[in-house]
């Protein structure tokens, strides 16, 4: 909970900030208002680190560059036409823009650029009343014309105006409530999220890419589930993500199953655990939070009442896998997110198999092998994906991955498991059995590869005689 004293102190240190004086005190001496803006003052009344400095001023875009030329050593004037000046001042990247007053033609979510001439207006048309706080530099003044500080002691996100405007005019905001709502661990107050349920579909005038980049901000949060739940409980992730609402599956008298959905954010929560564990300190992996949050969906497509009262779900890792690269497709994720989260859910049931007896050497190098550089996101996968509440089966699971980490280790030592390869290639191929490239070659390999994969290194005297006998043979 917010101390406001300490709060106080804390802005009291942000105003002191280098970089945030020197730039104050140019302001003033020119005769214009500076203040920052936004996250930087909700970070340090919450006592969170914060990473960007923020400003906002009464001086046209024009004069903030003439005031700052002579302080960065670098500038860029690429928002200017929105009124957004960045420069370099002490080693710290800032963006210093004039106030604004913009408008909205309901249909786009891009403004009518119009210059304010107040504070108070500029913070009025931001997207939370938490973020809609400034403090005025030099003289460490806190503007908050919409009861921002109020809300971050009760631990509430709310418009500061009729969220219904607000959200008509960006839409995008509907996503950034709940990205805050994991952020900061916040609450939507009640009208919020009433006018996010009533104003979702209009997420349609977003683009692709706008909504990817707050998924991927969303999925980077310490503790997704928060804001996952705030999209699907307001219906919003229908518009981009439906796959994920389609996992509360409806559960008849008859036919038992676990709740898919929550089994799906309890993966999710138990990945971000193991993660931590394995890489303290590491940035999050998204496209590993990703497939934990989707290594079901294809359990909808594929549902099957049994005789019985029994459910199955067959293939629903292949089918999840092709569902999640259409759906990623759609989002305009980059090749190697996509191809990493289809690989993930396409893999994730293979190790249960292990669990019912041990593999053989050759079981575990094609697991390897299928996995690729993918193996220690798949290791967290499995793991996290089991979420039984009986004692005994998730001990058994447990040991049975320890078991086979060991073995995947111990053979890696061996056999430089991660790049197996046959023991003659597309060259020696050609020249032991005098044939030129094309698709023979390729079945010749590909048979090498497999004798690799179930007997481990023979030898290349071997594998040329086990190469002669499949040619002889074939023919």
């Amino acid at each position: 909970m917010l101390n406001m004293a300490e709060g106080l102190s804390r802005l009291g240190a942000l105003a002191a900030h280098p970089v945030v004086r020197t730039l104050g005190e140019a302001f003033q001496a020119a005769g214009f208002e500076l203040a920052v803006v936004g996250g930087p003052v909700r970070d340090a009344l919450l006592g969170r680190e914060t990473h960007d400095l923020d400003f906002t001023t009464n001086a046209q875009p024009d004069e903030i560059l003439a005031i700052v030329k002579p302080l960065a050593s670098a500038h860029w004037d690429i928002g200017r036409a929105f009124g957004t000046i960045g420069a370099r001042v002490q080693g710290e990247q800032v963006e210093i823009t004039t106030y604004r007053a913009d408008s909205y033609d309901g249909l786009t979510r891009k403004p009518v650029v119009e210059f304010g001439d107040s504070i108070d207006g500029d913070l009025l048309r931001r997207d939370f009343t938490v973020n809609a706080m400034a403090l005025s530099v030099p003289e460490t003044k806190l503007v908050d014309p919409t009861g921002g500080v109020e809300d971050l002691v009760a631990g509430i996100l709310r418009t500061p105006i009729d969220p219904a405007v607000s959200f008509g005019d960006d839409p995008l905001r509907m996503l950034r409530a709940a990205r805050f709502s994991s952020q900061l661990e916040f609450a939507i107050d009640d009208a919020t999220f009433a006018a996010i349920e009533q104003l979702r579909e209009t997420l349609s005038i977003v683009s692709p890419e706008r909504v990817q980049s707050e998924l991927i901000r969303l999925m980077s949060t310490a503790d997704p589930v928060r804001g996952l739940r705030v999209l699907v409980d307001s219906g919003l992730i229908e518009q981009f993500l439906p796959e994920v609402s389609a996992l509360r599956l409806e559960v008849d008298e008859h036919h038992h199953h676990k709740d898919v959905y929550e089994h799906s954010l309890t993966v999710v929560r138990q990945a971000i655990e193991l993660e931590r564990v394995r890489y303290p300190g590491a940035d999050p992996d998204v496209p590993l939070r990703l497939a934990a949050l989707l290594h079901d969906i294809g359990k909808p497509r594929t549902r099957k009442l049994e005789p019985g009262g029994g459910v199955t779900f067959h293939h629903h890792d292949v089918v999840g896998s092709r569902m999640a690269r259409k759906r990623l497709q759609a989002l305009r994720f980059d090749g190697e997110t996509t191809d990493a989260v289809a690989k993930l859910i396409e893999l994730h049931l293979r190790f249960f198999g292990y669990a019912e007896g041990a593999w053989t050497d050759s079981a575990v190098r094609r697991y390897v092998r299928d996995a690729g550089d993918l193996i220690e996101r798949l290791h967290i996968l499995v793991r996290a994906d089991v979420t039984t509440r009986n004692r005994r089966k998730a001990a058994r699971l447990a040991a049975a991955y320890d078991d086979i980490e060991r073995r995947i280790a111990e053979l890696r030592e061996q056999e430089e498991l991660d790049s197996i390869r046959p023991e003659l290639d597309g060259n020696d191929i050609q020249r032991i059995l005098g044939i030129p490239p094309g698709r023979e070659v390729g079945e010749a390999y590909r048979f090498l590869l497999d004798v690799r994969l179930d007997e481990g290194v023979i030898g290349a005297d071997a594998a040329e005689q086990r190469l002669r006998e499949w040619w002889a043979a074939r023919a």
